[in-house]
C-alpha cells in the first residue's frame, strides 16, 4: 500500500486544541469491522456497557515527562530541546531545533545555566549530556510536550490533563493519548462490571512525530520504543486468551506492547525489551482483540495501524463519519472502539 492510501480531509477546527472539563465526557465512535454493521456514537463513559464481564483492558502505565527545553547557545542563539529518551542518570537523546546546527562539544544554557553539552550525533537526534541528573533538569526547566498540532504554549492544566490518572513510571514524551479518557469512577465502574484491567509499560518516543517519508510504506522504519511486561501481567493475558476472553487494547501503545511481547504460538512473554513493530494492512495479530484509540493523523504510522486491525476501506469511512458528525481530533479529541 502507498501512504497516500492512509490521506483524509480534516477541517483545522476539529483538532482539539483544550481537553474538555471532564475526561470521560468525550465522545465515542465504536466501529466494527464487519460492514453491514453501523458506526455508532457514545459518550466515552458508556464503556463498561459497551464491553463484556470477563473483557481484558490493558493500559499502558508511562508517565510523561517535562520533556521540552529551551535552551541557549552561549552566542545568544535558542535551541528547543525535545527528550527522545533517556539513556542514564546524566545523558539523553534529543531532537534539536536551532537556526544552526549543533556541534559535538559545544555547550548549552538553560535559564543561564551551563548544564549541558552537545556529545554526538545519533541519526535524527543528539545525544547531550547533563552535569546534573537529567530528572533534574527537566522538572526544574522542562515543559509538557504538546504535540506540534496543538497551537498554544504548555499551561499548569496540562500538567495534570495531558497524563493518565494511572501513569506511575516516568518516561514518556508523549502521551498514551487514548487513556486520557478514563477517571476514577469509570474505572470503579468497569471494576464493577467485571472488566479486568492489567497494565504494561511503553515509553513514548519524540519519533512518534516523525512523518512517513517514503510513499512505499514497507520501506518506513519505526524508531525504538523501550516497553516492559511483568510476569503478572502475562500471566493473567494468557489465562484471559486461553479462556476466550477478549483483550482490548487501551491505546495503540498497550497494543504495539502486547504484540511486540507475544510469540508466534501466541503466547505474552514477560520481560523487557526495545520495539520497532510497524503493523500495517496485511499484519496478523496474535494477541489484541479489539482497540480503544483517539483519531490519528493523516499518513501516519497509526493510521495503518488501526487500518490493520479494522480493515483499510472500514477505517477510512469511520474517519469520513468522525468528520461528518463533528467528532474532535487528537491528542484532546475523541475516541473510538474498533472491535474486529
Amino acid at each position: 500500500m502507498h501512504l497516500k492510501d492512509f490521506d483524509y480531509e480534516l477541517p483545522e477546527q476539529l483538532i482539539a486544541q483544550q481537553p474538555l472539563a471532564d475526561r470521560s465526557a468525550s465522545r465515542l465512535l465504536r466501529v466494527r469491522r464487519d460492514p453491514a454493521a453501523d458506526f455508532t456514537e457514545h459518550v466515552f463513559r458508556d464503556l463498561p456497557e459497551l464491553l463484556r464481564q470477563g473483557d481484558v483492558l490493558v493500559f499502558n502505565n508511562s508517565k510523561v515527562l517535562p520533556a521540552r527545553l529551551w535552551a541557549r547557545k552561549p552566542t545568544g542563539a535558542h535551541v528547543e530541546l525535545l527528550l527522545e529518551r533517556l539513556e542514564d542518570r546524566h545523558s539523553m537523546l534529543c531532537q534539536a531545533r536551532s537556526n544552526r546546527k549543533l556541534k559535538p562539544g559545544s555547550e548549552l544554557l538553560v535559564d543561564d545555566q551551563p548544564l549541558l553539552q552537545v556529545i554526538d550525533r545519533a541519526g535524527d537526534f543528539f545525544r547531550l549530556h547533563s552535569s546534573v541528573p537529567v530528572l533534574d533538569v527537566l522538572h526544574a526547566h522542562g515543559h509538557m510536550p504538546l504535540p506540534p498540532y496543538i497551537r498554544r504554549a504548555d499551561t499548569e492544566l496540562d500538567s495534570e490533563r495531558y497524563q493518565t490518572v494511572y501513569a506511575r513510571e516516568p518516561g514518556s514524551v508523549a502521551a498514551p493519548t487514548a487513556g486520557l479518557h478514563f477517571d476514577a469512577p469509570l474505572l470503579q465502574r468497569l471494576d464493577a462490571a467485571g472488566v479486568q484491567r492489567v497494565e504494561v509499560t511503553l515509553h513514548v518516543g519524540a519519533g512518534t512525530f516523525q512523518p512517513v517519508r517514503s510513499e512505499d510504506i514497507s520501506s518506513h522504519q519505526m524508531h525504538a520504543e523501550w516497553y516492559q511486561v511483568s510476569a503478572q501481567a502475562a500471566a493473567q493475558i494468557n489465562a484471559a486468551r486461553t479462556q476466550g476472553r477478549r483483550i482490548i487494547a487501551v491505546g495503540t501503545t498497550s497494543l504495539r506492547t502486547l504484540e511486540s511481547a507475544t510469540d508466534a504460538a501466541g503466547q505474552l512473554i514477560a520481560g523487557s525489551a526495545e520495539s520497532r513493530l510497524f503493523i500495517y494492512p496485511g499484519y496478523r495479530f496474535r494477541c489484541v482483540d479489539a482497540l480503544i484509540t483517539n483519531f490519528h493523523l493523516p499518513r501516519s504510522t497509526l493510521m495503518m495501524l488501526v487500518a490493520a486491525l479494522a480493515g483499510h476501506e472500514r477505517i477510512m469511512a469511520a474517519y469520513r463519519h468522525a468528520v461528518a458528525a463533528q467528532f474532535r481530533f487528537f491528542s484532546y479529541g475523541d475516541a473510538m472502539l474498533i472491535e474486529p
